[in-house]
C-alpha cells in the first residue's frame, strides 16, 4: 500500500530539493554571496526606501499562474496606498515551471539595461505564460526558447536594444544575478510563489494570490498604527 505524503513533508522535500540546487549551482571556489548589491525589483524605480513606509516583499516566479494572478491585486493595493507602501520583487525560478529560469534572466537582463522597463516585462511575461511553457514548447531548442524571451523583452523596451537583449544572455552576470536571486530565496526558507512578506514577516497562506480586499485588510492596520506612532512622536516633540 502507497501512503501518500502528509502537507509537512511534502514542504520538507521542496526545501531539501532547494537547498540540494543551491549547493549544486554554488561556483566552486568564490561564492557570490553576499551580493555586492541588495537582490531584487523595487516597484516604480524609488532610489531609496522610506522607512516610514510598509514594505511588501513579494517572491515572484514569472512563469506561475499563481504569481500572475496575485500581482494585479497587489499592484492596485501598491497604487491606492501610494508612498506609504514599497515593494520590492524577488525571483524564484521553479524547477517544475518550464523555462522559469530563462524567464527570471530576462527580467535580469532588462533591468540592467533600463530599469523601468522590468515591471512591464513582467507584466507581459505573466501575460504570456502559455507561450513558454508545457506543449509550446516541449519540442523547442533552448537556445530557439531564449530567442523568444530576447523579442519579448525587445517588445518592452525596444526594438534598438535586441542586441543588447541578446549579448545580456551570454553575459555571466546576469547568469549569477538570477542564481542569486534563487539563493537569496532559498536563504528565506521560500520554497514557492507566490511567498510575500510584511515589514520582514511572512504572511500565512503562502503560494496563494491575495485579492485586494485581503491586502487592505492587511495594510489599513498598519497604516493606522504608523499614524498613532507619528502622532505620538509630535506630541513627545512640543511637550
Amino acid at each position: 500500500m502507497v501512503v501518500a505524503p502528509n502537507h509537512a513533508t511534502v514542504i520538507l522535500i521542496l526545501q531539501l530539493l532547494i537547498a540540494l540546487q543551491v549547493l549544486i549551482f554554488s561556483p566552486a571556489g568564490a561564492d557570490y554571496i553576499p551580493p555586492a548589491k541588495t537582490d531584487g525589483f523595487v516597484y516604480l524605480n524609488r532610489r531609496s526606501f522610506n522607512f516610514d513606509s510598509i514594505l511588501i516583499e513579494a517572491f515572484y516566479d514569472p512563469l506561475c499562474p499563481d504569481s500572475r494572478d496575485s500581482w494585479p491585486p497587489l499592484k492596485q493595493a501598491l497604487h491606492d496606498y501610494g508612498s506609504g507602501v514599497s515593494l520590492v520583487v524577488h525571483l524564484l525560478p521553479l524547477p517544475y515551471h518550464d523555462n522559469a529560469y530563462v524567464a527570471s534572466r530576462a527580467l535580469h537582463v532588462v533591468n540592467a539595461l533600463n530599469s523601468s522597463a522590468t515591471f512591464p516585462l513582467l507584466e507581459l511575461l505573466f501575460k504570456d505564460q502559455e507561450k513558454f511553457y508545457g506543449a509550446q514548447t516541449r519540442n523547442l531548442s533552448r537556445a530557439s526558447i531564449q530567442e523568444e524571451f530576447v523579442k519579448s523583452a525587445t517588445e518592452v523596451i525596444g526594438s534598438s536594444f535586441y542586441t543588447s537583449v541578446k549579448n545580456g544572455f551570454n553575459d555571466s552576470k546576469t547568469d549569477h544575478q538570477t542564481r542569486i536571486s534563487f539563493k537569496y530565496a532559498a536563504s528565506r526558507g521560500v520554497y514557492g510563489t507566490p511567498f510575500f512578506y510584511v515589514n520582514g514577516f511572512l504572511l500565512p497562506d503562502v503560494g496563494d494570490s491575495i485579492d485586494y480586499k485581503t491586502w487592505k485588510k492587511i495594510i489599513d492596520p498598519l497604516v493606522g498604527a504608523e499614524k498613532n506612532v507619528k502622532n505620538e512622536e509630535s506630541l513627545h516633540f512640543f511637550l
